[in-house]
């Protein structure tokens, strides 16, 4: 059943890889076609030696039984000198016409997939492992450079070599050239079968490293938690079995692809005996001269290093054409929708939302918001409250346009956000995690994150709202300091880091998801303080699983199972007696216990 459904994946892979192989020829034909033609030459100047060097074997017999013509074979030298300088220069042409376009290849593989990432919805990292696309846009893009450039600088006049040698040698002496092809043409048949074998172990190769990559990255970003749950001993057993299953790939890949270079070089010696041998009995009937013999012993050496260059060739060629498909696969993910047809533009945003009749699943046969219907004011603060999994983080990433609803719309200031863009979604809201986002930089860089001309003093006001100018001042350079591994923060100030760009955004509609979970009580309070301000005659959205944070909030949405059950103020709630009654009371509790 698994070997199906591999069957059939590949199948359906396949297409597409031809479709974008054959792009990219095109997009590259004619320095690939000066390239060959190169590659043509310069294998012609090293078939043509072998006749000259018979031509002076013959000479040189001939002149033992009388005078050594020494003009005809200076001659014949220096025509051969030039010959192979000719070839080595349009080697060297050829050999940087295929770096040129191989690396111009990776770079624009690279851009590609640069442009892909930002492009492809939410939900493909959703149901792809980080380590998954990792590998595919690093370890397979970098397996395609190298292998490309590997077998390419070969395979043209690898290929022209061989058919050259064998016209040459037609031409030179029928069953010599007979000799040598059928010694040969064991080791063709042979060649195939193992390039049949080893593309399927090449394929899970790298399906197997993206599996492992994808282990490795989640167990190095859960080392806490693998160490406080003394896990490190499963984890390493888990680690083991899939490098195990990993180098099984590996070995079979890299074995069966590394028996075709010396199969094909014993095939060579056997074919040089061969031509020996017989060379040998047609010269004592005369049938030959020893020039021929020679000419042929060269003849066979080129024609079998061609055939070993092939072999290594179609071997990194299958190594490239598995890791090729996988890049090309991710290429081909559904990407986001043009909007350039949407004209729709918010002026001045005053901040009126509405949900209606908003309905939603991931899968779509599951829904997980059911007829949700809200409206928000301009300036009010809504809450949204609930156990894990009522789908609080869910009406969110509705209202930014990450999702698109399966029914219902939400409007905007009386605009359906399916009219806008999604940047022009993006640019009514700032937007404050729980999980943080900070990346390698100053803090400045840091806090005015892709925001243009905002001042020194609206970075430090910002900074001051929310407690954190103090601590910036103390680190060696301040604001310019560069946040990279010799920089240690707190989760927490990492948070008051990205709530204060929140602050410098000053979008009118803002978004606070679990923001204050991962600071302590006094932190909160001074947060607090700052997001009050921050919220003034701004419509806002907060997640909180700590109930006394949103106690002040104009409108309490409490969900369950993608449903609001119940909603009002706190008072209100508090009187009900219900579910947000009980859940508040029971935190209380808690609290008060701590």
């Amino acid at each position: 059943m698994d070997n199906t459904l591999e069957n059939v994946q590949t199948q359906t892979k396949e297409h597409p890889l031809r479709e974008n192989i054959v792009k990219a020829v095109n997009q590259y034909k004619w320095p690939l076609i000066a390239a060959i033609l190169f590659a043509t030459i310069g294998s012609v100047t090293q078939i043509v030696g072998p006749n000259r060097l018979s031509e002076i074997t013959d000479l040189i017999t001939q002149g033992l039984r009388g005078s050594i013509n020494l003009t005809r074979i200076s001659q014949i030298g220096l025509s051969l000198v030039v010959l192979y300088g000719i070839g080595a220069i349009l080697s060297y042409f050829q050999g940087f016409i295929v770096a040129t376009v191989t690396q111009r290849f990776s770079k624009q593989m690279r851009r590609q997939i640069s442009e892909k990432i930002n492009a492809v919805p939410l939900n493909y990292f959703d149901s792809h492992s980080q380590g998954d696309t990792l590998s595919r846009v690093t370890n397979d893009l970098d397996t395609v450079s190298q292998s490309l450039n590997q077998s390419l600088s070969s395979l043209f006049p690898s290929i022209t070599l061989f058919i050259g040698c064998l016209v040459m040698m037609f031409r030179t002496n029928l069953l010599l050239t007979l000799t040598s092809v059928v010694s040969v043409l064991l080791g063709f048949l042979l060649m195939s079968l193992i390039m049949a074998k080893s593309q399927v172990h090449f394929n899970q190769q790298q399906q197997k490293l993206a599996k492992i990559n994808g282990f490795a990255e989640e167990a190095y970003s859960g080392q806490q938690v693998i160490s406080a749950y003394n896990a490190a001993q499963d984890m390493k057993v888990e680690f083991d079995e899939i490098n195990q299953d990993f180098y099984g790939s590996v070995w079979k890949a890299q074995f069966l692809s590394g028996i075709m270079q010396p199969l094909m070089g014993f095939i060579g010696n056997f074919g040089y005996v061969a031509v020996c041998v017989v060379g040998a009995v047609l010269t004592l009937r005369g049938d030959i001269t020893l020039g021929v013999v020679v000419a042929f012993t060269v003849y066979i050496r080129l024609f079998s290093q061609p055939l070993s260059q092939l072999a290594q060739a179609f071997s990194n060629l299958q190594s490239a054409g598995a890791a090729m498909s996988r890049v090309f696969e991710f290429l081909a993910e559904d990407e986001l929708t043009d909007e350039s047809d949407k004209p729709a533009k918010l002026r001045n945003a005053e901040g009126n939302v509405r949900f209606e009749n908003v309905s939603f699943g991931y899968d779509k046969e599951r829904t997980i918001i059911h007829q949700f219907n809200v409206e928000a004011k301009s300036g009010q603060k809504i809450a949204i409250v609930g156990p894990t999994g009522a789908g609080k983080t869910t009406i969110v990433n509705l209202l930014m346009r990450f999702y698109e609803t399966n029914r219902g719309n939400i409007m905007i200031d009386g605009v359906s956000i399916k009219d806008m863009t999604r940047e022009e979604v993006h640019d009514q809201f700032c937007m404050v995690l729980q999980d943080t986002w900070l990346f390698e930089g100053t803090i400045k860089d840091n806090l005015i994150y892709n925001q243009r001309h905002v001042s020194d003093e609206t970075v430090i006001n910002a900074c001051k709202a929310v407690g954190i100018d103090h601590f910036i001042r103390t680190l060696p350079k301040g604001y310019e300091t560069y946040l990279d591994d010799s920089v240690s923060l707190s989760v927490g100030q990492k948070q008051l880091l990205t709530i204060a760009r929140a602050i410098i955004k000053d979008a009118p509609m803002l978004i606070l998801d679990e923001a204050t979970s991962s600071v302590d009580t006094r932190t909160e309070e001074l947060i607090q303080a700052a997001m009050d301000k921050l919220m003034n005659n701004r419509t806002s959205f907060v997640i909180a699983h700590r109930l006394s944070t949103i106690r002040n909030a104009d409108l309490i949405l409490v969900m369950n199972e993608g449903n609001i059950i119940e909603q009002g103020n706190h008072e209100d709630l508090m009187e009900q007696k219900g579910f947000y009654a009980d859940l508040y009371n029971s935190q209380f509790e808690k609290e008060q216990l701590a």
